[in-house]
């Protein structure tokens, strides 16, 4: 069912006097109609029982997955959502992932934002059969969304902004939004509680939406908590680690951060600055959407300085035609703030893709800003790579959330 946004406000105009009157919550007290500001479309996509959820957990046979399945309660409803947003100062249209408990309790929020991807048909709303099952988390009494980036989805005809804090938290708050006010057009009960979690770079959103949640603090929400996982909060810090090593199994990484800076700040700093041939020619089609990050990796090489030019290897910090790059990492880096609603911190301690020490830092860095001790807390995933790191995690933010909601 394709929902238009124009019919509904009309709608809901003719019928306010009814609703006011007539929707109460558990409390007997009226529930207001939220106001159309950031939804375009809601597309109900199916629904699934808490019996087939639970059938689809136990032939993956994961132990990990089998503990989160036994907290399911509910039969839940999938939404696919395209909503408004802003990219370099215009306003866009993003797509993600809705999904609803089928409850007529006051249920809180939940934004997971997942890894990095390189091909639209990793995005969310296009690999659906991965995404929907891991939205099956709703039945355990929770609005599930999954954001597609910018760049993926609905506006997959744009480069993704990736590791750039204002868009990645913006594409997640303004999704929560969309989502709210879905919730309100077809009779779904949200508390206004929220909780963010990603993996990741992922985890490297969820830390930013934190940031933005607390600095706008949009209507209708009360951020409980995030926890975010195995991101790279310290950008400037990823990039050393990256030109300390001599080889490195993704190098995609660092081209899509590059790739992402020229087109977000709009540098005239050809690529050939950073990479040498025949990759700084090739990276920009390499990132059209079509290619994953393994079959990206396979067009670069693995080995860093014959990845990267020489001078930069050596001069990045200190050579100024360099400092529009080296700003945009440093801006990116989002580990000097002091956060009011806690952070529960995740990694593997085996982790060498996003290395875990980045983590390590970005949590001591938190805390010289002046974050409270007992507001930021930090766990080791014991022998977790950046593989293996995922459904450990996955069940301890699911657990997380079920203490504090």
């Amino acid at each position: 069912m394709k929902i238009n946004k124009h019919l509904l406000q009309i709608l809901f105009l003719l019928s306010l006097s009814i609703f006011a009157s007539s929707c109460k919550d558990d409390d007997g007290e009226a529930t207001p109609v939220v106001a159309i500001d950031r939804l375009d479309e809601g597309d109900r996509l199916f629904g699934r029982g808490v019996n087939e959820l639970k059938g689809l957990v136990a032939l993956s046979g994961s132990d990990e997955l089998n503990e989160v399945a036994e907290l399911f309660q509910y039969d839940v409803t999938h939404y696919k959502v395209t909503y408004k947003t802003t990219y370099l100062g215009n306003e866009i249209i993003a797509s993600g992932l809705v999904t609803f408990p089928e409850t007529t309790e006051a249920l809180p929020m939940i934004s997971f934002q997942n890894g990095t991807i390189a091909s639209n048909a990793e995005a969310p709303t296009v690999n659906t059969q991965t995404f929907l099952t891991l939205s099956g988390v709703a039945s355990a009494g929770y609005i599930f969304v999954i954001p597609d980036f910018i760049g993926f989805g609905a506006s997959s005809d744009l480069i993704s902004p990736y590791h750039n804090a204002e868009y990645a938290g913006r594409a997640v708050v303004d999704l929560m939004r969309a989502a709210r006010e879905l919730a309100s057009q077809e009779g779904y009960n949200f508390n206004g509680e929220a909780f963010l979690s990603g993996y990741s770079e992922g985890g490297y959103a969820t830390l930013a939406a934190h940031k933005m949640m607390e600095e706008e603090n949009p209507e209708g929400f009360e951020l409980i908590a995030s926890a975010p996982s195995s991101g790279g909060y310290d950008v400037k810090g990823f990039q050393e680690y990256f030109f300390s090593l001599d080889t490195f199994d993704n190098p995609f990484y660092l081209a899509f951060v590059a790739l992402s800076y020229q087109s977000v700040y709009g540098y005239d700093d050809p690529l050939s600055d950073l990479f040498q041939e025949p990759y700084a020619s090739a990276i920009p089609g390499l990132f059209d959407g079509s290619k994953s990050g393994s079959q990206i990796n396979a067009q670069l090489t693995t080995s860093i300085p014959d990845l990267l030019q020489p001078d930069i290897l050596v001069n990045l910090d200190t050579d100024p035609k360099y400092s529009d790059f080296v700003d945009a990492l440093n801006d990116n880096t989002i580990t000097n703030w002091i956060p009011v609603a806690p952070i529960y911190m995740y990694h593997g301690t085996a982790d060498i893709t996003v290395p875990y020490q980045n983590s390590v830092d970005s949590y001591n860095q938190l805390l010289a800003a002046g974050a409270s001790p007992s507001n930021i807390t930090f766990t080791d995933l014991p022998g977790a790579n950046h593989g293996s790191g995922f459904l450990p995690y996955l069940v301890e933010a699911v657990n997380l959330f079920e203490r504090l909601k």
